[in-house]
């Protein structure tokens, strides 16, 4: 018998919850505690493994009662005063239990996107000339009025002015709790149908505007074990340097298998501080190869939400003569354009959240 969606997130749960009592006996390791950097990494996954674990904990604990309540009432047995007190009980932690799992439903499928607090937002114009420059316009402000509502700070990082008063572009800081699962859907093609500031004759015109919406990156910070991680070769030096510096072996040359970076240093005599310099500059690249490789993948990501700016990929129709907004993703049609202009996003985003909710439990 196949596995239920429960079944398979207890389990899943249940397997963080060992991994968090490992991480904790790490921390505990007096040998990993001299270690600044390994502490540092160890305690952040540790907390943010804690956001699950805890309440999981304490959802085992409202299972083990239940058990142990339904086992009270189907023992045949067994005393009928405590039968009958099992029996009051159950709908109670029945009703508990459903509450505490729905809960932590929740928290599974949000950890990774409650953890990102900044997150960047371009909007762009695209097809539909001044329009599509105006209606980008709208969208910043709509998003403005939707994060002051929320309370997050709102930073303009970058904008590139259009005709009429509209926008060719928008780069925006938004910064909070919950600031990624608010504006995480905004990325793709939006589309308006309106008649423009810019039409004399009163025809609705179609135009689109693109959105992106990526986390912004964190400091990165690398964790360079030098005995597992890196190899090490010791050689003499060559070159200039008289009778010791050939003797010697002094010369190092480190090796980082998972990037592939070498350095290759012999520039002192002493084999300790050829190994410092090494390290230090193997150091340096690695960190430089990490944060490389973490902008590409935002550039990525940015370019998979952007599209052509085509009005053709679209995730979103705004119809304004039937004050009509459409999330095509979810099949969503809510006859309260106005108020969503207006920041009021809640209901839209809350639809959002259940649809990925349920998908995300499907495929875990």
């Amino acid at each position: 018998m196949a596995e239920t969606v429960d079944q398979k997130l207890l389990a899943k749960l249940s397997e963080l919850s060992k991994r968090k009592d490992d991480l904790d006996a790490q921390m505990a390791d007096p040998d990993i505690a001299t270690d600044h950097n390994r502490v540092i990494a160890l305690a952040k996954e540790s907390g943010k493994l804690r956001y699950l674990i805890d309440p999981y904990r304490i959802l085992r604990t409202t299972i083990e009662s239940l058990e142990e309540a339904r086992s009270l009432v189907n023992d045949a047995e067994g005393d009928p005063d405590l039968k009958e007190l099992a029996q009051e009980e159950l709908p109670a932690l029945e009703a508990q239990y459903t509450e505490q799992l729905e809960a932590l439903k929740d928290k599974v499928v949000s950890a990774d996107d409650a953890s990102i607090s900044s997150l960047i937002i371009e909007v762009r114009a695209g097809t539909g000339g001044d329009e599509a420059g105006l209606f980008a316009r709208d969208l910043y402000e709509m998003y403005l009025r939707y994060a002051q509502l929320r309370k997050f700070k709102i930073e303009v990082l970058d904008q590139s002015l259009g005709d009429m008063g509209g926008l060719k572009e928008i780069v925006l800081n938004i910064r909070g709790d919950g600031a990624w699962q608010a504006f995480g859907y905004e990325g793709g093609g939006h589309r308006v149908q309106r008649v423009p500031e810019t039409e004399a004759q009163g025809r609705i015109h179609t135009s689109a505007a693109t959105v992106a919406v990526f986390p912004e990156p964190e400091e990165v910070t690398i964790d360079i074990n030098w005995d597992t991680d890196v190899e090490e070769h010791v050689t003499r030096s060559s070159g200039p340097g008289g009778q010791k510096v050939n003797k010697t072996s002094s010369a190092i040359l480190l090796v980082h298998p998972e990037t592939g970076i070498t350095v290759s240093m012999q520039d002192e005599k002493s084999q300790h501080k050829n190994r410092a310099k090494a390290r230090r500059i193997m150091t340096t690249r690695i960190l430089d190869h990490h944060q490389k490789k973490q902008n590409a993948e935002l550039d990525s990501a940015r370019k998979t939400m952007i599209g052509s700016g085509d009005r053709s990929q679209r995730i979103r129709t705004y119809n304004f003569p039937q004050n009509r907004c459409t999330d095509h993703r979810i099949g969503l049609t809510l006859y309260s354009l106005d108020r969503i202009m207006l920041g009021q996003l809640n209901e839209l985003v809350a639809a959002l959240q259940t649809h990925d909710k349920e998908q995300r439990l499907q495929n875990l």
